[in-house]
């Protein structure tokens, strides 16, 4: 086994060793950032920043890797990387310039987001952006794979569907929040069903993302989104709970529309 096999092999292990503790701590403890930000974590930076920053290394370690791989100049890797692509190139720059743009005061307002969560955040995408990467473009047997179209058709389409509702709801709430005023309760669309449809939506986007590349790669980066969102969006249903009471409508779930 190379190298890079070793590598691709302990951290692929290490994706999957991590996912049980995150679960497990963030059903006890909220990431301090958001509704949620706290004092106690270090230093804060703005939360555009800490955006644009932490969720770099998708973008740019994937571009990096990907030209060196045996399936870089075949069409299917390309199209398969380019979802991954999509999602980060908006999460890295075009969702942190609207938060800055619509974030009241922004010249003034105080810094949010622990850097301490940042790089947390940083190590993570670093890992994940070199198996997802790395996957796609060496490791995966594309040519062979006879059901590769039928899977690819049918993971766009959840994975599109899920990036529209995570985009939609993420503008929703910056939309709220214009202008200053604190929060208020978001209606309309999935909002109707779940308090964080921007959550219920980034999961559906790496449900049909490991539909399409069909590797335990693709598998354990949804498992981990789940325990990362799933025990947010719980935080974050409590949250509007507690501070609207009986205004806020019960027939909600967290995340899951109908289950959680």
């Amino acid at each position: 086994m190379s190298s890079d096999q070793d590598l691709f092999h302990y951290s692929l292990l290490s994706l999957f060793l991590i996912t049980p503790p995150t679960i497990l701590s963030l059903l006890f403890l909220t990431a301090p950032y958001g509704k949620h930000h706290r004092s106690g974590w270090g230093p804060t930076i703005s939360p555009p920043l800490a955006w644009c920053l932490m969720e770099s290394p998708t973008v740019w370690l994937s571009l990096l890797l990907f030209p060196h791989g045996k399936n870089s100049h075949n069409p299917r890797a390309l199209i398969l990387i380019s979802f991954f692509l999509i999602h980060y190139i908006h999460r890295t720059f075009i969702y942190p310039f609207k938060l800055f743009l619509k974030s009241p005061n922004q010249k003034t307002q105080k810094p949010g987001f622990p850097i301490s969560v940042a790089l947390m955040a940083f190590g993570f995408n670093l890992l994940n952006s070199y198996l997802q990467a790395r996957w796609v473009s060496e490791y995966a047997d594309l040519d062979a794979d006879r059901w590769f179209w039928w899977r690819l058709s049918g993971g766009a389409l959840v994975f599109g569907g899920g990036f529209v509702a995570n985009v939609w709801s993420d503008n929703l709430l910056m939309g709220l929040k214009e202008g200053g005023g604190g929060y208020r309760i978001p209606t309309g669309g999935l909002f109707e069903w779940v308090s964080c449809p921007n959550y219920f939506g980034e999961i559906l986007e790496w449900f049909g993302w490991a539909l399409m590349n069909w590797s335990w790669a693709g598998f354990g980066f949804f498992v981990y989104t789940c325990a990362n969102l799933v025990p947010r969006a719980g935080a974050n249903h409590k949250w509007y709970l507690e501070k609207f009471g009986e205004d806020y409508p019960k027939n909600r779930k967290a995340v899951i529309p109908f289950l959680y």
